[in-house]
């Protein structure tokens, strides 16, 4: 499916297209100046050592973990587009095995965790710089009022308001730039900290430097979202426009660096605002609130991304996606919105300040990078073809440093010991409902629908019977048009036979594109037995009703469908033709006789259908035209029953032979 002229002018490369890109993509990445040098310095004397070391470990994360493996290898794997860590998933799934269900499930849990980090983090940054201009000022009030406000505008989209986040990067970038480079010329020596030399240096020979690796890492959180954006601005506008990102970063780093050698220790200081001039502070402080906003934003969008590919792929429950506006890809999720606003709002009220915020941010995204780096190997191995030698020793490179990061990054298991809670419980959801559901569509019995064409017409017919509708839709699992689940014509034949003129078969198929959305038609009995396909990418929300509707219509249109010759006169005072849609639930049946393993999966697996959104709005089906019936699901029928019959108190009245 070729995309959309919206997708591919925004992947073509012009100035309003990396204007977009620095708007979108590096606010996470890009705000990361506020923060990380003052995190590395903590309360250390300020030495060469610490410094040069700290500056030279930030330029080298960022271009062996930022721009080798993200800007230049993994913005290779590009799903018809579209990037993240689910797209990288549905391009390698067929290679894995099932091997790569885990490892998809910790990567995307990790991501969505952060997700209720990074936000306040980065306004808290910001706001915090308000202190040095109103010392007595109380600035958690205002980061909550910020966050509050930027959630609460989620439901109203944001494609206005994200016009103006281009230029406002724009402005940040430079500002960085410009701040880093006047202390770089009062102090040209700190060019020598880009030697690796004294990275090594710092992590060898500094008292405890290794542990430093932690806050290191902060600089580089904001990678994945390089890859998770890449649908928005296409690979071309992120690498051109990371050139001058990175620039503009490593120049800021650079002079924070070179301001800090003059200093004894940072002590509770923030080095990004202490080489901002006196007179500029407030108009900085402003800017870089702006900025954390759009960070904010654009992790808040890919919260809503990750959700809604989680559900297609069948990793999440079904809940409720809006879409605020008609831009394309632009959606709104009610419960994850929620979630984020109160966990953001938690971590404000714990943490009170960003440097405690710190202590604990970071861990998430290091698992969450090594996740792709796996999936990355299946990747360039089983689709590129490369030469697995290369391969091994390339992944066992990247594996290495994450792995490092990671040790580093496990000392703050203890500042962030209530996150293991949140993380888990993302976790299990994912890993419920994908297994779960495998075990419950495992059990599925399909029959063969040529069996029963005959019998459909010859029921549609039958004026002795009620009519049920006159077109009678099931969504069906069934992969194989010939084949139709045994459930389905039980439904249709048994207790009180269900007569309709049209018997329709409708199969929505999840493709690994991620905007398909194509139908074909199978013709099975003479007007009487249809069989529809839909193929649906795992980033189109399905309005199932909607496009069942038009796909009538544009077979009348064909001339392929003749709706109102009925032989019953059916449409002597309607002309509009009824629609019934048949949805079959299925519930655990008092029958079964589990394991522990299976009874807590399918347990938790139905508990987690009825928190999720119903059948009727997961669909996109309209309440007055669909008919839920519930099925019995046997999976283990309890077959050691002994009942024993008590002879002499049984009484039968005679029956003559």
């Amino acid at each position: 499916m070729k995309p959309d002229s919206n997708v591919t002018a925004a992947r073509r490369v012009t100035a309003a297209s990396l204007l977009v890109a620095l708007g979108i993509i590096y606010g996470d990445i890009g705000t990361s100046p506020l923060y990380v040098l003052k995190a590395i310095a903590g309360e250390h004397p300020i030495s060469e050592l610490l410094i040069y070391g700290g500056v030279s470990c930030i330029f080298w994360t960022l271009a062996i973990q930022t721009t080798f493996k993200y800007i230049v290898l993994t913005l290779m794997a590009d799903n018809h587009g579209e990037g993240g860590i689910f797209s990288l998933y549905a391009l390698v799934r067929r290679y894995g095995k099932g091997k790569l269900v885990i490892v998809t499930i910790l990567g995307a849990t990790t991501l969505l965790a952060d997700g209720i980090i990074t936000p306040p983090i980065s306004v808290a940054s910001a706001v915090e710089g308000l202190g040095l201009v109103w010392p007595q000022l109380p600035t958690i009030p205002i980061v909550i009022i910020i966050l509050s406000l930027l959630f609460l505008f989620q439901r109203f989209g944001t494609q206005q308001v994200g016009k103006t986040f281009g230029p406002v990067m724009v402005l940040w970038f430079s500002m960085l730039f410009t701040l880093g480079l006047v202390q770089i010329l009062g102090h040209p020596g700190i060019l020598k900290a880009l030697n690796p030399y004294y990275a090594v240096a710092l992590l060898t020979q500094y008292p405890g430097g290794f542990w430093l690796l932690g806050a290191v890492f902060l600089c580089t959180t904001g990678a994945e979202a390089l890859y998770s954006d890449l649908g928005h601005c296409g690979r071309d506008n992120i690498r051109i426009s990371w050139i001058f990102v990175k620039t503009c970063l490593m120049v800021n780093y650079l002079g924070q660096s070179a301001w800090a050698m003059g200093q004894q220790s940072l002590m509770g200081r923030n080095p990004f605002y202490e080489i901002m001039p006196s007179w500029f502070l407030l108009p900085g402080i402003l800017i870089a609130t702006a900025a954390t906003i759009i960070a904010s934003q654009a992790l808040i969008s890919g919260s809503y991304t990750l959700i809604s590919e989680a559900m297609s792929l069948n990793f999440w429950p079904r809940i409720i996606v809006r879409q605020p506006t008609e831009l394309k890809g632009q959606i709104y999720i009610p419960s994850v919105n929620n979630i984020l606003w109160v966990g953001c709002i938690l971590m404000v009220l714990y943490f009170r300040n960003s440097a405690h915020m710190e202590a604990a941010y970071g861990f998430s995204i290091t698992i969450a990078m090594m996740m792709t780096t796996i999936m990355l190997g299946y990747f360039l191995r089983f689709v590129k073809k490369w030469n697995p030698w290369l391969l091994g020793g390339l992944l066992l490179f990247f594996l290495s440093v994450e792995s490092a990061f990671f040790i580093a990054n496990v000392a703050k298991i203890r500042e962030r010991w209530m996150f293991l809670f949140f993380e888990l419980s993302i976790f299990m959801v994912m890993y419920v409902w994908y297994f779960a559901r495998k075990t419950n569509n495992g059990f599925v019995r399909f029959v063969a629908l040529k069996n029963y064409t005959t019998l459909l017409g010859d029921l549609g017919r039958d004026t002795d019977i009620p009519k049920y509708s006159t077109h009678l839709i099931y969504l069906t699992k069934a992969d194989n048009p010939a084949q139709i689940e045994e459930k389905i014509i039980h439904s249709i034949f048994s207790k009180k036979p269900k007569r309709a003129d049209v018997y329709w078969f409708l199969h929505l198929n999840h493709t690994d594109n991620p905007y398909t959305l194509e139908y074909f038609v199978e013709e099975l009995l003479d007007a009487r037995v249809i069989r529809v396909d839909i193929n649906i990418g795992f980033r189109v929300q399905p309005r199932t009703e909607l496009y069942f509707k038009k796909i009538v219509q544009e077979l009348i249109k064909r001339h392929q469908l003749d709706l109102h010759v009925l032989s019953d006169g059916s449409t002597r005072y309607n002309p509009e033709p009824d629609f019934v849609f048949v949805v079959l639930e299925h519930f655990l049946s008092v029958e079964n006789e589990f394991n522990i393993r299976d009874s807590l999966l399918l347990k938790t697996y139905f508990f987690l259908k009825k928190l999720g959104a119903s059948d009727q709005k997961a669909f996109g089906l309209d309440k007055s035209d669909m008919v839920l019936e519930d099925v019995p699901l046997i999976v283990q029928s309890a077959e050691h029953v002994q009942l024993r019959y008590i002879e002499g108190k049984s009484k039968f009245q005679k029956t003559s032979s």
